[in-house]
């Protein structure tokens, strides 16, 4: 039976890209043994459905790896520490087997037009997925998600489903190409279609799509027939300040690289032109929507300048970043209650930080995960993470204490 409360903890596409000796995920019982004692009972999980059930890609030897020539090695996300080999769907299976065992569920998405292709050894995941026209990307994941739930049914595994997402903040990646305006408003028609060949294959499953922060001003966009309303507020503020001085999002304008040498760098970094993979290895750079300035900057910032970078201005952002927070979540609740389906926060809560910063595991981001556990308690909220990077590949994995603070405060 799926919980009353989800406490989720965010494995994405790390619990097959990171199995090798000594990583966070080579034993699948010990990461969800971790996950129990730290009082989660979901995991949320990139299936890499397409890959498995849609692209005609040996899956049998799955050659997965980091990025290449040391690039990404300090980015949430993308330090893979060795090439692995996995048969994809046994892997799969041994997911749901220990999640049986430990007696915890799974939320099944998927990162493929994000960057789950861009860790494979090769091309072909990465092709395959992109070869499907864009108008028919949602409707492709929703039989690939379909056919995969088949395959655990025939299992007996399928009972370990919390529900199903048809892909991962979907206004924010390759899922809107071709799309004009906003985002969210534009995919509604293309997740509509997708929800409903869902829903015809496994009409009494809770299926949806899930969103990049809380889309005020667009929940228009969001359709009415989704199972449940998923959102992922990240609030940035004075991390918005840092991404905007420094124009690690925009490629329309010059990248200061003497002030990052000065104000964010470690000495000895190279020149932001020369920060590559490998030449064989740049095709990955198509496969991923993390940008090379971000990259750059999350591989050779020097954390500490990092972070006293971000706390020397937050005083400014404090009120703000709360009042955006809390706002966010009465919309989503607000959403949810009218359209009379459960609410859950899948991400959250200030955004995106290099590995070895800790202004989101230290006091500041300590004190925003009370505060959204709190809220998401108050609002009735379904589930919600602790953060984002409360998960085995994170060094916020750590602070056990903090999580299972939060995470009876959910479950409250």
């Amino acid at each position: 039976m799926t919980p009353d409360k989800l406490t989720i903890t965010l494995w994405d596409f790390t619990w097959y890209t990171r199995t090798g000796p000594g990583e966070p995920f080579e034993d699948l019982d010990n990461a969800f043994a971790e996950a129990v004692e730290r009082g989660y009972n979901t995991v949320r999980i990139c299936a890499m459905p397409l890959l498995l059930f849609g692209s005609g890609v040996d899956t049998t030897r799955l050659r997965l790896g980091p990025l290449g020539g040391g690039y990404g090695s300090r980015v949430r996300w993308y330090d893979v520490g060795a090439e692995t080999v996995v048969n994809a769907r046994a892997w799969l299976l041994a997911l749901f087997h220990a999640a049986r065992r430990h007696n915890c569920h799974v939320i099944l998405s998927s990162w493929e037009y994000q960057q789950s292709p861009s860790f494979a050894l090769d091309r072909a995941w990465f092709d395959a997925v992109m070869a499907i026209d864009p108008e028919d990307r949602a409707v492709a994941l929703a039989n690939a998600l379909a056919d995969l739930v088949d395959f655990l049914a025939s299992h007996g595994l399928d009972d370990r489903v919390a529900f199903t997402e048809l892909h991962n903040e979907v206004q924010a990646g390759h899922l809107a190409d071709g799309l004009d305006g906003d985002p969210v408003v534009a995919l509604r028609p293309r997740l509509e279609r997708g929800i409903a060949r869902f829903k015809q294959r496994h009409p009494d499953r809770l299926v949806t799509a899930n969103y990049a922060g809380v889309p005020v001003g667009s929940m228009r966009g969001v359709p009415r027939s989704v199972d449940v309303a998923v959102f992922h507020p990240y609030v940035y503020g004075v991390l918005d300040d840092l991404l905007d001085e420094f124009a690690l999002r925009d490629p329309s304008r010059p990248f200061p690289q003497g002030r990052a040498h000065r104000e964010l760098l470690r000495p000895g970094a190279p020149d932001f032109d020369d920060w590559l993979p490998p030449p064989d290895q740049r095709w990955r750079l198509e496969a991923t929507i993390v940008g090379r300035r971000e990259v750059y900057v999350h591989d050779w910032c020097d954390p500490d300048k990092w972070d006293a970078w971000l706390y020397d201005r937050y005083a400014t952002h404090r009120t703000a970043m709360h009042r955006q927070l809390t706002t966010w979540i009465d919309a989503a609740a607000d959403w949810a209650a009218e359209t009379r389906v459960p609410l859950v926060f899948g991400e959250g809560w200030i955004g995106y930080t290099p590995l070895h910063g800790t202004f989101e595991e230290g006091p500041v981001g300590a004190a925003f995960c009370r505060t959204a556990a709190t809220e998401s308690a108050r609002v009735g909220a379904w589930g919600s993470v602790v953060c984002s990077n409360a998960a085995p590949h994170h060094p916020m994995w750590q602070d056990i204490t903090l999580q299972r603070e939060c995470n009876a405060l959910l479950s409250e």
